[in-house]
């Protein structure tokens, strides 16, 4: 399945990517959502290539009541995205790999913070599948809009983070 999200933020890609790595805002992003930052690790300096790795732990409330029986209470997120260093007008991309602990789900997606004249568009692209025979794209296709939200709030939250800092 094909997920797509994209909001565009009055800031520069350096204050989103500085934004999007500090432990403090991951930590409020996954309490925003009823979860609880477990671990993160910055590996590298954002100003150039660098790999975050970060594991949540998500409720499952909001999962439909067939992936609510497999899966229990919640959910063990590990989401490792891999950054290139900045373009020469400050656009990066980002390589997001995200799994589920004790699910056969797979989301891989592209993130890319583009510089446009009212700030920087956020553009993910990816796709969410699944490998349990029969349900996959059943369950691939239910997870698809709930984690293109969950990217899109992250930006929208940026914006009020950096506002509010």
């Amino acid at each position: 399945m094909a997920l797509t999200a994209s909001t565009t933020l009055p800031y520069d890609a350096a204050t989103l990517t500085k934004t999007f790595t500090d432990e403090d805002f991951v930590r409020s992003i996954s309490e925003h959502v009823g979860g609880s930052l477990v671990s993160l690790v910055v590996d590298g300096d954002i100003a150039g290539p660098f790999t975050l790795t970060a594991v949540r732990t998500l409720p499952t409330d909001r999962l439909p009541d067939m992936a609510k029986k497999l899966v229990g209470a919640s959910l063990t997120v590990t989401q490792k995205e891999s950054w290139e260093a900045p373009a020469a007008d400050g656009s990066r991309t980002a390589s997001i790999d995200l799994s589920i602990g004790g699910v056969p789900l797979k989301v891989n997606a592209v993130q890319r913070l583009v510089v446009v004249p009212e700030g920087t568009r956020t553009d993910v692209e990816g796709s969410v599948s699944s490998s349990i025979p029969f349900l996959g794209d059943k369950i691939a296709k239910s997870a698809e809009p709930m984690i293109g939200k969950a990217l899109t709030i992250q930006a929208t939250q940026a914006g009020k983070w950096i506002e509010n800092n």
